[in-house]
């Protein structure tokens, strides 16, 4: 999946002034209008496909340890792989795209989740989808939750942005006491239009994650891929991409 990073075009350089002593001015006789002279104007669009990112807001500074990290952290968003071999894992309401090699790991029990009453309530499933590398060290996840357990609101929330702004949501997405290295909005084009997700990439406890959250008739879909510190230089944009590879069905 491609990020398109609008860049504002350079402006152009203004004509040169003309020296009105040297040079004389020259009159020209004006054409005559005729019955087809028409002005267009040329429209361009810039087409994308299915699921192709074309909006990227700039990233918010906000950091959740009460301590500044010693070493600045490095571009959070450095590079998206493409994704499209990749096998795609179909879920309740989203699909996301899985690194090759990795291995579903969901327990029994999170498949049978929701069908069982404990009581009067049934158990949450712990995980809509959950993968894993073959050392176990590299996890992708999904979980999905309904909003008004994320935020207090009798309104069904449609859109992410009812969860807050960027900034605001920040404080339900990301722990506390992490660092927070980057946080982006991800406008998205779908077959019914324009979809926001919410992006955000931290670090806790020696583990690096990078999530992404979208909200569909009352529900969070949550997209997380973690791995170590110390692997992300050299695994983080295939797990990056993961993250960013989910879908709202």
């Amino acid at each position: 999946m491609a990020i398109l990073l609008s860049l504002p075009p350079h402006p152009l350089n203004p004509p040169q002034n003309l020296n009105s002593a040297t040079t004389k001015p020259i009159s020209l006789p004006a054409p005559k209008p005729t019955a087809f002279t028409t002005i267009s104007k040329r429209h361009f669009i810039l087409k994308t496909t299915s699921l192709s990112i074309i909006c990227l807001t700039p990233a918010y500074p906000v950091a959740h340890s009460s301590a500044e990290p010693s070493v600045p952290p490095k571009p959070a968003v450095s590079g998206i792989a493409n994704t499209k071999s990749w096998f795609q894992f179909f879920g309740d309401g989203f699909a996301i795209r899985v690194p090759p090699q990795f291995e579903d790991v969901m327990e029994p029990e999170d498949y049978t989740a929701g069908l069982s009453l404990y009581g009067d309530k049934a158990k949450p499933k712990a995980f809509a989808a959950r993968f894993s590398s073959p050392d176990g060290s590299e996890v992708l996840s999904v979980v999905i939750r309904p909003t008004n357990q994320l935020k207090i609101t009798f309104l069904e929330a449609k859109d992410i942005t009812d969860l807050g702004s960027l900034k605001e949501a920040a404080k339900i997405f990301v722990p506390g006491g992490a660092n927070l290295y980057s946080a982006r909005t991800l406008k998205i084009k779908e077959e019914e239009g324009l979809r926001t997700y919410y992006y955000y990439e931290f670090g806790r406890d020696e583990q690096h994650v990078a999530l992404v959250a979208a909200v569909n008739s009352g529900k969070a879909i949550i997209a997380g891929a973690t791995a170590p510190q110390s692997k992300w230089d050299d695994d983080g944009v295939r797990l990056r991409s993961a993250a960013i590879s989910l879908t709202v069905l």
